[in-house]
């Protein structure tokens, strides 16, 4: 389970504020998925690896852009997210409402969910956008990376860690 910052999900004897990484180095890789990779060899081959952290390195915050932001398109997206919710609200009024049993007691509360929804949207997200005043006029998705990821493992076992990474490295044919 992750959860940064000792969020509920957290394991027990884990501390509820972030504090540093111990361990000694028992491997570098260019790629979390790399990193990631390495854990697996060690869990595959018995290894504990309750004593195994993963550390990113040189961190970078990335903001990739997708593309531009137009009226369009945030009205577009404003009206298709408050339809959808509308829709979902209409739906929960028309399914426990007390009212008749006829096709016009189900359709009408989901028409209604939907427009209402679809206009209210629509309007915050113009307000919202006529507040930037032409800042940001692009869509974009941020993400915390690494510049490299360290694998540490409690001295107990890092010696062992460490040849164990470097048959990993050696390839399929390595003999342990």
């Amino acid at each position: 389970m992750t959860t940064p910052f000792g969020t509920p999900g957290r394991s027990p004897g884990l501390p509820n504020l972030p504090t540093p990484p111990t361990g000694w180095p028992v491997g570098s890789f260019a790629t979390y998925e790399e990193a990631q990779r390495a854990v697996d060899y060690l869990a595959d081959n018995e290894f504990p690896v309750a004593d195994v952290t993963i550390v990113g390195v040189d961190l970078m915050l990335v903001e990739r852009v997708f593309g531009r932001l137009t009226w369009r398109k945030v009205l577009i997206s404003g009206a298709a997210s408050g339809a959808s919710f509308g829709f979902f609200v209409g739906l929960l009024l028309a399914v426990f409402s007390p009212a008749g049993t006829g096709p016009t007691s189900v359709v009408g509360p989901i028409v209604a969910g939907l427009v209402g929804g679809a206009v209210f949207s629509v309007t915050m997200a113009a307000i919202s956008y006529s507040a930037s005043k032409g800042k940001r006029d692009f869509t974009s998705s941020s993400q915390l990376v690494a510049g490299r990821y360290d694998v540490l493992s409690q001295p107990r076992n890092a010696e062992r860690a460490k040849d164990m990474l470097a048959r990993l490295a050696l390839g399929p044919g390595a003999v342990g």
